[in-house]
């Protein structure tokens, strides 16, 4: 297989997984949410993926973690209007708690990368000074 960068990250894989089953839930919504909770959904969990692939790009820690809070954010986003969803009514308890499963799998993802990212400022830091 060959190297694909952020592609092979499991937090992209799962936060892709995610966004297309946002896309496909969001069929069910009825017509007067296309501009309201329809294209929010969409933006927030597009904007997991978008902000992992670009935060991945980046070349310092610092970029590249900010960059992964921004994808948990837009992820928690995704959760509010998942549940916005069910109470609307738009969605069933089945499709909320299958969502916010994969919600919670990314989210634990993406922590475990910042925390990579941090272990890594720090071994570099301490190379620095012991060098």
């Amino acid at each position: 297989m060959n190297y694909r960068g952020y592609k092979d990250l499991e937090c992209y894989i799962h936060a892709r997984q995610l966004r297309q089953f946002v896309s496909s839930l969001v069929n069910k919504f009825p017509g007067h949410e296309k501009f309201l909770l329809t294209n929010q959904i969409l933006d927030s969990s597009r904007s997991v993926t978008s902000n992992i692939a670009e935060g991945y790009g980046r070349y310092t820690y610092a970029d590249t973690r900010n960059f992964f809070i921004i994808a948990r954010g837009s992820l928690t986003e995704t959760m509010e209007h998942l549940a916005t969803a069910y109470d609307e009514g738009y969605i069933t308890l089945e499709e909320l708690t299958n969502g916010e499963t994969k919600c919670e799998t990314v989210f634990k993802l993406i922590n475990g990368y910042i925390s990579f990212l941090d272990k890594s400022i720090r071994q570099l830091a301490g190379a620095k000074l012991n060098s």
